[in-house]
């Protein structure tokens, strides 16, 4: 039976013979490993064309769009571009250099772009039936995104200036008109910025909406690093950031070196604020139920920023905003863009995604229209603004069909009382950093100065002494501590301050004119006496170096005196009477008082007013709960 050759099973190969269990799994191992060999070499080839790309990429604008798609050299022929020129026109498959655009068959395509590209472009609109070049004169509307690039890169980009010590301020290259950017103290163009427009803001809101949702998905702790590096990177670059705020706004540079600071430290405040956005477990009502609070961002914001703190105002509202995960859209004042630009370069670089924050450039006449887009998106869910009283209100009015959350710090008519029984010497210290500080363009300054009777000409003669130690001229020039006025609006309304007072029977003790040898708007300092509060003063925010002082005899009459005007945000009084401090600061309606002290801001304070001077505070522990929204969640079914 063994011998019959039918029944005897097939020999085995040689080499199958000798395939153990053991051979064959490491058979399978070689093979997974020449696998993992081959996608490692795809993935470096990958990252090589994209390093490429990146350093070597050029830009154009897709007619129809705010954007840009990005045409790149590559060494290697893509998938999604071998075979195309930039024109797209037919090319050989040869391997080396060429120039090819990136192209898109909608939808099919957007994603393998997404994961094999370091650019793409989703078409919106009618679905693409072949390959198509985006190019020059392509009629499609496109939104772009990156994946670890500059959004700069992917819209083009400018050198609008460049500081002294090589920081470059840089926006994006909109192909729109330009309007130009004065030197207050020399009335010479210093740069120009683009303008934009309603379109432009517009399309800043829907890339702010998607850049948002990936950052307030980070965590806390990331976002406050990302802050924290933002903080360092200002400091390090004070001295250029002080000097494009010198030459813009026209402050003296030791004022624009504190405001860098003082802005600086805005974002190591929320940045730890930000690790304490804390909700609550609340003690529920019914043994089945649990109930807590969660905080979360408030959404996409906007912010429309003055003049005359031309970056800290800016990282007053942006670093609670970034802070908390939301996004942000910032209008600076006409005058000012450049230290908006720089600050928006300086976050980038320090991590912030692209899109998280978007910085709308414009003159006088598009800042309605912008200011309308703003207001009425309902994308939009909080609106900033730090200016005039009168413009707030109209803001007010317009987000209030959208229902959406306001900030808002306005215009202010500080009184500085200065009681009988105060030190002179540190009241009128107090007078010169409060009244001429930025030359009296803020909106904390004093702008009526109540001096009691017993002590006016003793303050009188100590403030006249400090205000003629102060040098008038460029911010850039050394000792300087006096600039101009930001533009010829605010130096004509300074002007007829004073010749309003002088005809009304106040005296003029130093100043109330203009200096001979300097071209830009600049007022000497100025000290009037013998005014009365029904003079121009009482009702009217100076915004120049003007100190009008008013005699007073009673406690309760310049109490009354203070608080007669309808704005509410600073007041300041000098007393050593402790009892007498209390008294009257709790009795002065206004949202912040300085006793004894000319500066009342900072970082880990509230800052805001009441009545008509605002809506909403501005750092400290209140100004991040701003940016949040209170979630209440109740789980039931509970046994």
């Amino acid at each position: 039976f063994l011998s019959c050759p039918l029944l005897l099973p097939p020999p085995l190969s040689p080499a199958r013979s000798l395939a153990t269990p053991s051979l064959l799994a490491h058979a399978r191992h070689r093979r997974r490993r020449r696998r993992r060999r081959r996608r490692r070499r795809r993935r470096r080839r990958r990252r090589r064309h994209t390093r490429h790309a990146r350093e070597s990429a050029s830009e154009f604008r897709v007619p129809g769009s705010g954007f840009r798609v990005a045409s790149c050299e590559f060494r290697a022929p893509s998938p999604h571009s071998a075979g195309w020129t930039e024109g797209g026109g037919k090319k050989d498959g040869k391997q080396g250099k060429r120039k090819a655009c990136l192209l898109l068959r909608y939808p099919m395509h957007a994603m393998a772009l997404r994961r094999r590209w370091p650019f793409h472009a989703i078409v919106r609109g009618k679905a693409l039936s072949k390959y198509q070049t985006l190019k020059a004169g392509a009629p499609l509307a496109t939104t772009a995104h990156s994946r670890g690039v500059s959004s700069y890169l992917l819209k083009g980009t400018k050198t609008v200036f460049r500081a002294p010590n090589g920081f470059e301020v840089k926006c994006p290259d909109v192909n729109a008109a330009e309007h130009n950017v004065y030197d207050p103290a020399t009335l010479e163009v210093i740069s120009s910025v683009p303008e934009m427009g309603a379109e432009d803001a517009t399309e800043a809101i829907q890339v702010c909406e998607e850049a948002m949702g990936p950052w307030s998905r980070k965590p806390a702790q990331e976002r406050s690093g990302i802050l924290e590096r933002l903080c360092q990177l200002m400091h390090q670059n004070k001295e250029d950031l002080a000097h494009i705020i010198t030459l813009e706004c026209g402050k003296p540079l030791a004022e624009a070196t504190g405001e860098v600071a003082y802005a600086a430290s805005f974002f190591k405040w929320f940045a730890e604020e930000g690790r304490r956005a804390y909700g609550n477990v609340i003690p529920a009502n019914s043994p089945s139920k649990r109930m807590m609070t969660v905080m979360q961002p408030v959404g996409v914001c906007a912010a429309i920023t003055p003049w005359n703190f031309p970056a800290a105002m800016i990282t007053r509202k942006l670093a609670p905003a970034l802070a908390t995960g939301c996004s942000m859209i910032v209008k600076p004042a006409e005058d000012t863009p450049l230290s908006a630009l720089a600050i928006q370069n300086l976050a980038e670089e320090a991590g912030v995604p692209p899109g998280v924050i978007a910085t709308i450039t414009s003159s006088r006449e598009n800042t309605v229209e912008i200011g309308d887009v703003l207001c009425e998106s309902f994308t939009v869910r909080k609106l900033s603004f730090t200016g005039s009283t009168h413009v707030g209100k109209l803001l007010a009015a317009k987000c209030a069909g959208t229902v959406k959350r306001v900030s808002l710090e306005l215009g202010g008519n500080a009184p500085f009382i200065v009681f009988d029984d105060a030190d002179v010497e540190k009241a009128a210290e107090g007078a010169i950093a409060s009244k001429f500080r930025n030359s009296g363009q803020t909106c904390v300054c004093a702008n009526r100065i109540f001096v009691h009777k017993k002590v006016y000409s003793a303050f009188t003669e100590a403030l006249s002494r400090k205000v003629e130690g102060l040098k008038v001229g460029h911010g850039l020039d050394s000792g300087v501590t006096q600039g101009p006025l930001i533009n010829k609006q605010g130096f004509e309304k300074a002007k007829n301050h004073i010749e309003q007072a002088v005809s009304s029977g106040a005296n003029t003790v130093l100043g109330g004119d203009s200096p001979a040898d300097l071209k830009g708007y600049f007022i000497n300092p100025t000290i009037l006496t013998d005014v009365t509060p029904d003079m121009i003063f009482g009702a009217e925010e100076t915004f120049g170096p003007i100190a009008g002082l008013i005699p007073f005899e009673r406690d309760e009459e310049v109490i009354r005196w203070a608080n007669d005007t309808t704005a509410g945000l600073a007041a300041y009084i000098f007393t050593r009477d402790v009892h007498r401090a209390f008294k009257v600061s709790e009795r002065l309606q206004y949202g912040m008082v300085g006793v004894n002290d000319g500066i009342v801001s900072a970082e880990n304070a509230p800052f805001g007013g009441i009545k008509e001077s605002g809506l909403g505070r501005e750092g400290g522990q209140e100004g991040i709960r701003e940016y949040l929204d209170v979630k209440y969640m109740c789980f039931g079914g509970f046994e």
